[in-house]
Order: C-alpha cells, then structure tokens, then sequence
C-alpha cells in the first residue's frame, strides 16, 4: 500500500498524540491529506491541536482520550473511533528515571506497562481489525536503547526491546493479510524532554526528521528504521561488543 495510491480522506490515528513527535508525525500526514484521529490523555491540549490542524489543512481532525496503561478500557476506545483507522502510530511512552526505577518498583512498572503492556493491549485490537480488512500499516515508536541492555537505562531499554520484538512478530504474523508493520528507532531526539541535555548534534534528530522518516518509511513499506542513519551502525558496534570489553565500559 504506497502512500501515493491512497486518495485524500484517510485516517490516521496517533496513539500518544501530545508528544513533539506525535504533532510532527500529525502534521505530516496532514499535509498529505490524511484526517487524524489524536488520542493522549489530555483532552484539552488535543483538541486544541485538532481545531489547530483542521484550520492549516483543511482536513478533519478528531481528539479521543486514551490511556495507555488503562488497559481495560482498550477495547472501548477502539470501538468508539467514528471511523476505524487505514494506519496507526503507537507513540506513546515513558522514559522513566533508570536509579528509581531499580529503587522502586513501581516506578519500573509504570515504564514497563506504558512501553510494552499497554502498546501489546491496543496493537492486538488494532491488528485484528486490520487482520479481517486486510489493509493498513501500524507504526510503533521503539528506541535504539533496545538494541542491547545498558546500565544507564536497562528498564525502558528492555521495555523497549520487548516492543521491538513484539512488533517483529506482528509484522511477520500480519504479512500474510497485506497489513504492514513498522518499527522506528529514532535515537535521540530534540524535544520538551530533552531540552536542557548535551545531546551530540549529529546524533539527534528533529521531531520534523521523525516525521519525513515515518513517512518515507510507510510509503515505501520499510520494516525497520533508524532516523539518524548512524544509529543502525553504532548499535551494530554496541550490539556485537564482546562482553568483556563491554562489561568495563559506561554507557
């Protein structure tokens, strides 16, 4: 399914649709014609963002309230969508503070249930519904931090690496049905979180350069992508440290 060949009118749902990334990712969809449903937890921000979108595309745009970690509410905020969605972005999640987390468990599991539970809950809905139609893409936000476990931040890291696999498995399950599945790693990324942190120029995207990466990768029915092409390269050299050179580094 080539973006191209898709006529205008299409929805777009953005699971997590606050984010800097989310409104980048909303905004170049809309660009292209599609309407957009936005769903976060805060409905008030959305729906000034959805009046904000129909205005500058004339597209429609709708907002839903959704949480990601309230998994038994799932199943009726996906039946309550007034249209049911031709492509999804899952970009919601929890970075989490890696010292409390190992201090507190609860802490760990809020990052664990956003990241991967609460993703697992709704892409299972979203993909049967795709699964019957036989049509439409799933994008899921992973991190590159899942490529292999490190010190600094092993709990989203791992939360992170259960998602990629999960998304793999979801792409071989749903390839059969003509239903395409992406996974995007962005690494790091210039945004309200990470405004104020000595992030290397080179390595950090724009939610912008998210946005046209997802995009790009979606019309051209990518797999697997990493915004910042070196990424894929450093995590292959991280990926395959041996562990007694590893172990000694701080990373």
């Amino acid at each position: 399914m080539m973006l191209d060949n898709l006529s205008s009118g299409k929805w777009l749902l953005v699971l997590g649709a606050n984010s800097d990334m989310a409104i980048a990712i909303a905004r170049c969809f809309a660009q292209a014609g599609w309407s957009l449903q936005l769903a976060s937890r805060n409905i008030e921000t959305l729906q000034t963002e959805a009046q904000h979108l129909q205005v500058a595309y004339g597209i429609h745009a709708e907002a839903y309230e959704f949480d990601a970690r309230d998994t038994g509410s799932h199943a009726a905020f996906y039946n309550a969508l007034a249209h049911k969605p031709e492509g999804v972005v899952v970009a919601f999640g929890l970075l989490g503070d890696q010292t409390t987390s190992q201090a507190d468990v609860n802490q760990a599991q809020a990052v664990i249930e956003t990241n991967y539970t609460g993703a697992v809950s709704i892409c299972e809905m979203i993909a049967a519904d795709m699964e019957q139609r036989k049509a439409g893409f799933i994008v899921g936000i992973s991190s590159v931090a899942g490529d292999r476990g490190r010190a600094s931040n092993y709990i989203y890291g791992s939360s992170k690496a259960a998602f990629s696999a999960y998304l793999s498995g979801l792409r071989h399950r749903l390839f059969k049905s003509g239903v395409h599945v992406m996974t995007v790693k962005p690494g790091f990324v210039a945004t309200k979180m990470t405004e104020g942190l000595d992030l290397p120029a080179k390595l950090t995207a724009t939610p912008q350069e998210v946005a046209q990466a997802v995009f790009h990768g979606v019309s051209k029915r990518k797999s697997v992508i990493y915004v910042k092409w070196m990424w894929r390269y450093i995590m292959l050299i991280i990926i395959h440290l041996p562990d007694f050179i590893f172990n000694k580094t701080k990373l």
